[in-house]
């Protein structure tokens, strides 16, 4: 009788030590993924940064030499075209600036395929756990 207790406690403690490395591999392999996603996002908004701070750079010495341009060539309307030409801008900036509003408040989140896994190893073992209590 002793043999068989040892046998089904020993049967036990290795189904533990399994379970436990397991679920060790899978929180490891989790992190690992997470950590990759969050890499990603990192470099995908510093390159974001970098194009926007090249294109803000560009579109600015661009315009002061279309307004020096235009304001030389037409040095007697200069009023009235630099009016036209503030007005015109002030309204590209509003609707930058709502464009920047939208796109800030409509970012995707972060993690979905983590999280997406997560889910899903939990659903199985969620599974797993109402096998087992029927098998009882």
């Amino acid at each position: 009788m002793s043999d068989r207790s040892s046998g089904v406690s020993g049967g036990i403690l290795a189904a533990t030590k399994n379970g436990a490395a397991t679920l060790l591999a899978t929180g490891r392999t989790r992190l690992e993924l997470l950590a990759n996603e969050f890499a990603e996002e990192k470099l995908r908004a510093l390159r974001l940064l970098f194009l926007a701070q090249v294109a803000a750079f560009c579109l600015i010495v661009g315009t002061i030499l279309v307004l020096a341009v235009l304001t030389v060539l037409f040095w007697e309307q200069r009023l009235l075209l630099l009016s036209i030409l503030s007005v015109g801008f002030l309204l590209a900036g509003g609707a930058a600036l709502l464009a920047l509003r939208r796109g800030a408040l409509g970012r995707r989140h972060l993690f979905t395929t983590s999280i997406a896994e997560l889910e899903h190893d939990i659903s199985l073992l969620q599974g797993a756990a109402r096998g087992e209590s029927r098998a009882d």
